[in-house]
């Protein structure tokens, strides 16, 4: 009986992983309508404990793991915007992605309130200014003035000879 139940529970989990993994490559693209959270909503949490901002570039799905850059088109003007998952839904049938108060400026669709959109996970996004490079920083060899006496500083110096300077007047 207990062989059973293990040959039950591996065959049930590997054909679970085996359809979440085929669910999550399928939706590489994703079309349908996209909404947007309302601006009194700015502070509460979201799924993933964040707050919600209006200016942020954020977005709510079903499926995607809370961080994942998605990329957002408006097909009908063309204009795309990288959001980052940080909350579940939308739960309401046919609307594929909830997105902040700013992400829906940018793609302009606030007029609109609903919009058909294109979603695509933003895997090889280039991030301007960011050097690609390991940056080499130099080695520096340091001293101090540690027991040596004899050494004064510059400014030292030069205050000295301007207080010699008044005294001469």
């Amino acid at each position: 009986m207990l062989t059973f139940c293990l040959l039950m529970m591996a065959g049930a989990n590997s054909s679970l992983f085996t359809l979440h993994d085929s669910y999550v490559s399928a939706q590489d693209q994703q079309t349908g309508k996209a909404s947007f959270y309302a601006r009194k909503f700015a502070g509460h949490k979201t799924a993933s404990g964040e707050r919600l901002h209006n200016d942020s570039l954020t977005c709510a799905h079903r499926t995607y793991p809370f961080g994942t850059l998605l990329k957002v088109i408006n097909p009908a003007n063309g204009r795309s915007v990288i959001v980052r998952v940080t909350d579940r839904g939308p739960f309401v049938r046919g609307r594929v992605i909830d997105l902040s108060w700013r992400a829906a400026k940018e793609l302009d669709i606030i007029s609109k309130g609903v919009a058909m959109v294109i979603v695509q996970k933003a895997d090889n996004i280039i991030i301007p200014y960011k050097p690609t490079d390991e940056i080499e920083i130099p080695e520096l060899e340091l001293e101090t003035n540690e027991g040596k006496t004899d050494m004064i500083p510059f400014w030292q110096d030069m205050k000295k000879d301007q207080q010699e300077a008044l005294q001469a007047q």
